[in-house]
């Protein structure tokens, strides 16, 4: 040992007096000595280090046992094994780190009676165990199998040097070989001390073989594998070479600059990008890769683009421009009619990222049904801001990969979704829509709407790491607006991270203001006609809002306009026109008969027919209750693809009817002889909640009373068995439903007039509004007075 020295071993003046017929044990943790062999032994502990030190100076054999636990420092007799190996102390080393070690030689095996008490370290009285000398047959033939597996083993083994195998060979009695084997063999210890605690020289060299050719067929495996990989090491380092050779025959010829060109021209583009410090440290370890590679590798082409990625990316924060509010304002304007309040949160958001341009911006999301300018709204934020804009669908997205990009490993991988919007914005600062976020959904390869908190997340997207990049990409300067129909769908944590702005459908007003000011000019130019060749006159706009439409946005009505000036079109290309004039008499031979009509009036011209008001992902709109009486036995009969709690408003209508039948002048009887029908059409579109309590029960009080409902009064809201009237939600989309349809008066819930704020000016203005504590006086309100009683047939 080269680093090691020998010295004399430390005097100790005061050593213990131990008796001539006892043995000094040292104990050892995870090594087994046998009889016949030398072995090195590291020992740490004072007490064995004072056994060690003390049996030297006597010039006496040691003993060298085995712990049962090896986590034990301090070992009791009843944590060693009582078989042990009786050793003589070559050599005694104490190495230059002051730590001791040991050179011994077993001699026999013993058997340990018993520990002496008092000593300063383990001392025991022994038996010692003679080495069998029997011979036979059987244990010679096993001898002979036994040398011939050790020699196979060590042969399989790297670097063996050749006096192991001419010990092997030498050995010539069959104890010693079957020590000797499992000496050397990579077995656990407590395997080791079984064979050492083995006398009996037969099973003890079967157990040997056993174990031995358990190992040797381990090895033959090892050898087998360690082979086909050095044969497939050496193609590669081949085909390595040959590529090497190829390169240097190209540079000779003057054809190999362009690699080295190419990675000058990466390393430039890197420096320019000015990147964070880790994902800059990671480009150019990713380019040395490259550097290294051959061109023709199929992994060269992966981190090229890699590269190109992380080069293109907008690392760097432009300079951010002042925000002009009363522009904002002029765009916003410009860009929208009416959305006041829309607007005058906006202008608030614009002014607080004006004064506070490094703080954490809210993500606002516009709610609302199609149509009704949810993604024109972002863009005029984009300009008011003077910002890129960007536009994420987020439409049947079922994958995470979608957002947090593929990582690198799959073919054909890329970076999600945001990352690919900021390098096609090109700015780190820009406006993102994430458009239909409730659209997302959730597939076998996980949910993207949980890898869309972090994005959404402002505590959070400053270090948002996609899969693909690996590295960190601050999105915390991304001002984000997200748009969605209904709220049911989005996760609640992802709906917690966002700031709610809903968006109402528009009035006939407003609809016709949007056509004038912004339809007709943008389907004049899709068109490719001017304002000199076509033009419309309002009252036919007016008609094709209210005969040919009928939805919360305008997407309808600007196809329809669209479809008159494609007529329009057809004249002055063949030259039969020189301008147009689209009146209202024009309109039906160009858009056919009106597809919608006050229908008010008829439905409600007989008892026991309601019109109330739904709220549907589209916006808001009217249904009618429709209740009739026919002979049988009092069951009532509830039609139209009604849901579990829309039934249960109806039989809680019809119990609240049958409660206050005297109140309301009904006859008892009427129940017991007849069967109540109660139909809400359109009966191939299902229909649930229980805002129609009060619609239902205004039918049937109309229906047994025989007062039919005024045909310019529609209603809403929820009841209870008490007669109580409960709020209900969607008021101001089922209150620009009852605006469009030609209503003049709406009965709402009295515990909703929190919401009358949030109703348009012109459905306000046009509307008459009733608010109800309890059903009595929608009955008051609702139903003309009585009619004569006629006779029903039956």
């Amino acid at each position: 040992m080269a680093n090691e020295r020998q010295t004399e071993p430390t005097v100790n003046t005061e050593a213990a007096k131990i008796p001539d017929d006892a043995l000094i044990v040292i104990p050892v943790r995870n090594m087994v000595l046998f009889p016949g062999v030398i072995a090195p032994i590291t020992i740490a502990r004072p007490k064995s280090i004072a056994a060690a030190q003390q049996a030297l100076r006597e010039q006496r054999p040691i003993g060298i046992v085995l712990q049962r636990n090896g986590d034990i420092d301090d070992p009791a007799p009843d944590d060693l094994y009582r078989i042990c190996t009786v050793a003589n102390i070559v050599r005694y080393i104490t190495a230059p780190d002051e730590t001791h070690h040991i050179v011994c030689q077993g001699v026999q095996r013993a058997r340990i009676l018993d520990f002496l008490p008092g000593t300063p370290f383990p001392a025991a009285r022994v038996q010692q165990i003679p080495e069998p000398s029997t011979t036979s047959p059987e244990i010679e033939a096993r001898f002979l199998n036994l040398q011939r597996q050790a020699i196979e083993a060590i042969q399989l083994l790297p670097q063996v040097p050749p006096e192991l195998v001419a010990m092997f060979q030498g050995t010539s009695a069959p104890g010693a070989l079957a020590d000797l084997a499992t000496a050397y063999m990579d077995i656990k210890p407590q395997d080791k001390q079984e064979i050492l605690e083995t006398v009996d020289l037969s099973v003890r060299m079967e157990k040997v073989s056993k174990r031995l050719a358990e190992r040797l067929e381990v090895l033959r495996i090892s050898n087998e594998i360690g082979q086909q990989t050095k044969a497939a090491f050496d193609e590669r380092q081949r085909e390595a070479i040959l590529r090497e050779q190829m390169a240097t025959i190209q540079r000779q010829l003057g054809e190999g600059d362009g690699k080295a060109a190419e990675v000058a021209e990466l390393t430039e583009a890197i420096a320019k990008a000015k990147m964070p410090p880790e994902a800059d440290a990671h480009a150019k370890k990713e380019l040395r890769r490259y550097e290294r590679m051959p061109e023709a590798a199929g992994e060269a082409g992966m981190v090229r683009t890699y590269l190109d990625w992380l080069i293109e990316l907008p690392w760097t924060l432009p300079e951010e421009k002042p925000i002009d509010i009363a522009e904002a304002r002029r765009i916003l304007d410009a860009d929208h009619y009416g959305l006041e309040k829309i607007k005058s949160r906006i202008i608030e958001y614009l002014a607080v990222r004006k004064l506070a341009p490094q703080g954490k911006a809210p993500i606002l999301c516009f709610v609302g049904p199609p149509g009704v300018g949810k993604t024109s709204l972002g863009q005029s934020i984009a300009r008011a801001m003077d910002r890129p804009f960007v536009r994420v669908s987020l439409g049947g997205v079922h994958d995470e990969a979608e957002i947090r990009g593929h990582r690198r490993t799959y073919i054909g991988a890329l970076p999600g979704n945001i990352i690919q919007g900021i390098k096609k914005a090109g700015s780190r600062n820009c406006v993102m829509m994430l458009d239909e976020i409730d659209k997302m959904g959730r597939g076998v390869q996980g949910d993207p709407s949980a890898a869309m908190l972090e994005v959404l997340d402002p505590e959070q997207n400053g270090t948002f790491r996609d899969n693909y990049l690996g590295v960190p990409f601050d999105l915390s300067r991304v001002v984000f607006i997200a748009t969605a129909n209904m709220l049911d769908s989005i996760p609640g944590p992802l709906l917690d991270r966002m700031e709610l702005i809903s968006l109402a459908g528009y009035t006939e007003d407003e609809k016709l203001e949007i056509a004038r000011r912004y339809l007709v000019r943008r389907q004049l130019e899709a068109n490719g006609l001017s304002a000199d060749q076509a033009k419309i006159e309002p009252e036919a706009l007016k008609l094709i809002v209210k005969g040919y439409t009928r939805e919360a946005g305008v997407r309808s009505l600007e196809r329809e306009i669209g479809k008159v000036f494609r007529h329009a079109a057809v004249q002055i290309a063949e030259g039969t026109a020189a301008k147009v004039v689209v009146g209202a008499k024009d309109i039906t031979p160009v858009l056919g008969q009106p597809r919608f009509e006050g229908e008010i009036a008829l439905r409600t011209s007989v008892p026991g027919v309601a019109t109330g008001l739904a709220w549907t992902p589209v916006g808001g709109d009217i249904l009618f209750i429709e209740a009739t009486r026919v002979p049988g036995r009092g069951n009532l009969i509830l039609t139209g693809q009604l849901g579990d709690v829309m039934r249960e408003s109806a039989q809680a209508a019809m119990t609240l009817v049958k409660s206050r039948a005297s109140q309301l002048g009904i006859e008892p009887s009427l129940f017991e002889k007849s069967d109540i029908h109660v139909h809400v059409p359109a009966g191939a579109t299902p229909k649930d909640g229980p805002s129609a309590g009060v619609a239902m029960f205004t039918a049937l009080t109309s229906l047994l009373t025989n007062r039919t409902v005024r045909n310019d009064t529609a209603m809403t809201g929820e009841i209870s068995l008490r007669g109580l009237v409960l709020p209900v939600g969607g008021i101001k989309e089922k209150v620009v439903a009852a605006a469009a349809a030609g209503l003049k008066r709406v009965m709402l819930p009295a515990r909703n007039k929190r919401d009358f704020d949030d109703i348009p000016k012109g459905a306000r203005e046009s509307l008459e509004f009733i608010w109800l504590e309890r059903v009595d006086e929608a009955v008051a309100a609702a139903l003309d007075p009585a009619k004569p009683q006629v006779e029903a047939a039956e």
